[in-house]
């Protein structure tokens, strides 16, 4: 069964996503951006995006525990280290597959980072 979680971005009725889907045990959350710290530093836009995340995995009954894989966005390449380092502080024991490429654009001028992820539910128990 089918279960969209909707999340707080501006862009997800225009666009026409959810935050996230859940079918199963499997949650995949959306590439998800900084709203409302557009104009943070490359570590504060980071972590605002990470816990965005969190809190769309666990309305869909998952935990960052649960993350298997994620793939960061960065529009500047030198935020690579400040990024994995803050990546690091959530995953750092989780240790999911990770994919870390650099864009010209996002979204939004301002953000300079973008993130997805991917988990599934009770692999971790």
């Amino acid at each position: 069964m089918r279960q969209n979680i909707a999340g707080t971005s501006p862009f997800e009725p225009i666009i026409g996503f959810s935050r996230a889907v859940r079918v199963g045990n499997a949650v995949h959350v959306s590439g998800t951006g900084p709203v409302g710290a557009d104009e943070a530093d490359a570590a504060t836009q980071a972590r605002h995006t990470l816990e965005i995340i969190r809190a769309a995995l666990e309305k869909a009954g998952a935990r960052m525990e649960d993350v298997v894989r994620t793939r960061m966005y960065l529009t500047h390449a030198e935020d690579w280290e400040t990024v994995g380092r803050v990546h690091g502080e959530f995953f750092g024991t989780i240790r999911p597959a990770a994919t870390m490429v650099v864009v010209a654009k996002l979204l939004h001028p301002a953000w300079r980072i973008e993130i997805e992820a991917d988990a599934v539910i009770g692999q971790n128990d």
